[in-house]
Parts: C-alpha cells; structure tokens; sequence
C-alpha cells in the first residue's frame, strides 16, 4: 500500500515537469519567431542596399536626398506615400510613373536591368528606399 500514494506523488511530479519544460519551451519558440522576424527586415534593408548600389546602379541617378539625374530617393518615397501609389508596380512597369514623369524616357532604359530582378528582389529595392531616410 506503500507504493501505491508513491506512484502517485511521482506521476504528479513527472506531470509538473513536463508541464514547465513545456511552456517554456514554447516562450522559447515565441521569442525566437521575434527575433527572425526583426532579423529578416534588416536583411530585406541589406538586399535592397545592395541592389540599389550594385547590381541595380540606382546610384548612378538617384542619391537619397537631393537630384541628380533622377529624383532623389526621399523625395520618390514622400511622392508614392503622399498618392498612396505602388512603387514595385512602376519598377514592374504595371504603373505609370509620378515623379519627374518628363524624365521617364531616361528611366525606361534601366528597365531592361529592372526585368531581371525577383519579386523578393524589387520588394526589399522598395524596403531599403523607404527605410534609407530613417
């Protein structure tokens, strides 16, 4: 009869731990979910750097905050925001373009190398312009 309270004392015990180690598991799973999402962001912020000052040479006609051959980067973003507008659909040419239109024939050549890029590709483009400002 001995055993019979002490199989249940351990049972309760053995419940207790699984319990704990469970829900701290699973803290432990939220978190790091958290800490991919912010690390994925800062990647998207790194590819659309890189595109935008290598492969895409946006920096040959665009610096960030003044004109050059193109409009500047900060005044792209506060354009499409202030309309509401797309700026990937442009860059996919599915939308006509709103800033410095009268320039947009020296744009359309550089859409040979726009053609060339991953959906991913032109999004973290659209990330890192409108983050670069910040």
């Amino acid at each position: 009869m001995l055993f019979y309270p002490m199989q249940n004392i351990i049972a309760l015990l053995l419940s207790i731990t699984l319990l704990s180690t469970s829900c701290q598991s699973e803290k432990k799973d939220k978190e790091e979910i958290k800490i991919g999402t912010k690390n994925q962001e800062r990647s998207s912020f790194d590819v659309g750097k890189n595109i935008f000052n290598g492969k895409g040479k946006c920096y040959t006609c665009h610096k960030i905050d003044k004109k050059s051959i193109g409009p500047g980067i900060m005044e792209i973003v506060k354009i499409y925001k202030a309309q509401n507008a797309d700026l990937v659909a442009f860059l996919k040419q599915e939308a006509e373009p709103i800033v410095d239109p009268e320039n947009y024939a020296v744009m359309k050549t550089n859409f040979a190398i726009l053609k060339t890029f991953t959906p991913e590709e032109l999004k973290a483009l659209e990330v890192y312009m409108t983050q670069v400002r910040k």
